[in-house]
């Protein structure tokens, strides 16, 4: 049996500690995403676990958006999203 799981691109965490993460607030979809990378996760800017809330692309990151209110910060998921994606938010005239 494994002793670490990857949880992303780059990311290992021993079994037992997944479990636990996965009961934090906002964090019960960490290691869903195993083929993103470490800096695409807006989780941890938000007090979510770290291999939460993926922004690897634009469709991803607008689910960022809608489920930001789970976390424990949702400005730091909404912080972190306009930080990848720029134009993300702003009304068309």
């Amino acid at each position: 049996m494994a002793k670490e799981v990857k949880i992303g691109k780059g990311m290992e965490v021993k079994r037992g500690k997944l479990k636990e993460l996965k009961k934090r607030k906002g964090s019960s979809n960490v290691g869903k995403y195993k083929s993103v990378s470490k800096k695409s996760f807006c989780g941890p800017s938000g007090g979510a676990a770290a291999g939460s809330y993926p922004v690897d692309t634009k469709k991803r990151a607008r689910a960022a958006l809608a489920y930001a209110r789970n976390a424990p910060n949702p400005s730091g998921i909404k912080a972190c999203v306009k930080r990848h994606y720029p134009s993300m938010g702003k009304k068309k005239k």
